[in-house]
């Protein structure tokens, strides 16, 4: 939920009942000027009030979450974000060459599952192994890599340790893959699923529109 968005709304609908609020109060029931902004102000401040928990109560609804569900999953998103905003800023910080393609796809994965997280937040619970222990240690290798990377000077010992940390990372980076694959896998047997029913539906077309043809060729 677009928490400035969803202001907006409110906004748009509080405005005008606290307009006419004031209006009804001044004119029709006599109520004195500052009596009626007392009456317009509480009017847009209730509105905003409902229309928030109605929002709430309806977004919560369509992801199939309870309230407690909901605080806990943006508490974790929020904390996700913070780590994600130190592996970008540790990404692109690196000057190794040898490792760009392998840094774009980190930082593409890692925003990306985050984006569908916060999006839907009920795949938070496919992806929580992203999120409490490959997050962190991807976190924690760049963080390394980015150290030792920008050492003006190497001794043998650490330039191995970059060539291990480097061959860690592109391993992190593939299960990270399997972690987008995994918040995906439900959109995917859904596909799968309505191909199979599309192909079926086809087929049974094509038996009703070439009867004869279709008992030829089975034969």
């Amino acid at each position: 939920m677009n928490p400035i968005l969803s202001f907006f709304v409110r906004s748009f609908v509080a405005v005008p009942i606290t307009v006419l609020t004031w209006l009804i109060c001044f004119i029709p029931l006599d109520f004195t000027f500052w009596t009626s902004i007392f009456y317009a102000i509480l009017g847009g401040i209730l509105t905003h009030v409902v229309m928030s928990l109605f929002m709430n109560t309806t977004y919560l609804k369509k992801h199939q979450l309870s309230r407690k569900e909901y605080r806990y999953i943006q508490k974790n998103l929020r904390e996700a974000k913070l780590k994600i905003k130190r592996l970008n800023k540790n990404i692109f910080k690196i000057r190794d060459i040898y490792s760009v393609k392998q840094r774009i796809d980190i930082h593409r994965i890692t925003k990306k599952i985050h984006k569908m997280t916060s999006k839907e937040p009920k795949r938070f619970y496919q992806a929580e192994e992203f999120y409490f222990s490959h997050l962190d240690s991807i976190v924690e290798l760049t963080e390394k890599y980015s150290f030792l990377s920008a050492q003006p000077k190497k001794n043998a010992e650490m330039g191995q340790s970059l060539i291990e940390t480097r061959r860690t990372l592109n391993e992190l980076s593939k299960v990270l893959e399997e972690d987008l694959y995994h918040v995906i896998s439900n959109d995917i047997d859904t596909l799968n699923f309505e191909i199979d029913v599309a192909k079926h539906t086809i087929e049974k077309k094509k038996e009703l529109k070439f009867p004869d043809e279709n008992r030829w060729l089975k034969k």
